[in-house]
C-alpha cells in the first residue's frame, strides 16, 4: 500500500494522508515528479513502460512518479530515478524547471502538483540496477526524436509540455 501526503492549493502540506488508488478529496493534491535527464550531447533519457503497467503500457516517457509520505520533491525525484532506471543522480546536478497545480489534459482533471526536474547525467544506464520492473527499456533521444514519438502516439500523453520546457 502506497501512502501519499496531501497538499492544499497553496502547495502547503496538510495533515491528511492518502492511500493510492482512492479518490483524492476535492481541493487537495498529491505531489508528482517528472524527471528529465539530459546528457552532454543534448539527448534526453527516455524510458519505455513495461507491458504489464496498468496505464500506458509500452509507451515512452521520462522517469517519474508520486512522492511517498514524508518525501519532498527532490527526494522523490532521486528515488524514482533509482527505482525505475537504476541511476543514482546527484542532487547538485538537477533543478526544478516548473511546477504545475491541478493539470487538465484532454478534459481530464488531475489532482496533483507536478514538479518537473531537469538533471545533467552522463553515466551509464543499467536496468539491472533498477529496483522495480516498471521500465522495459531506455534510449537517449534528441528533442526532435521525442517529438516524433509524441506525434505518433507512442509517448505518454501527459508529457506534451516537454516541447516548451526542454
Amino acid at each position: 500500500m502506497e501512502i501519499w501526503d496531501l497538499y492544499n492549493e497553496k502547495r502547503e502540506l496538510t495533515s491528511l494522508e492518502h492511500i493510492r488508488g482512492e479518490e483524492i478529496p476535492e481541493g487537495y493534491y498529491h505531489l508528482v515528479v517528472h524527471v528529465w535527464i539530459r546528457n552532454r550531447q543534448g539527448e534526453y533519457l527516455i524510458s519505455r513502460r513495461s507491458a504489464d503497467r496498468p496505464l500506458y503500457p509500452l509507451l515512452w516517457e521520462c522517469v517519474g512518479g508520486s512522492a511517498l509520505k514524508g518525501e519532498d520533491s527532490l527526494t522523490a525525484a532521486l528515488r524514482e530515478t533509482e527505482e525505475e532506471v537504476g541511476v543514482k543522480l546527484e542532487p547538485k546536478n538537477g533543478k526544478m524547471i516548473d511546477s504545475v497545480l491541478g493539470r487538465v489534459i484532454n478534459g481530464v482533471k488531475y489532482s496533483d502538483i507536478v514538479d518537473i526536474w531537469l538533471f545533467a547525467y552522463d553515466g551509464e544506464v543499467d536496468l539491472k540496477a533498477a529496483t522495480t520492473r516498471e521500465v522495459a527499456g531506455t534510449r537517449w533521444m534528441r528533442k526532435e526524436e521525442i517529438k516524433e514519438l509524441f506525434d505518433k502516439g507512442e509517448m505518454v500523453e501527459t508529457l506534451g509540455y516537454y516541447q516548451e520546457l526542454l
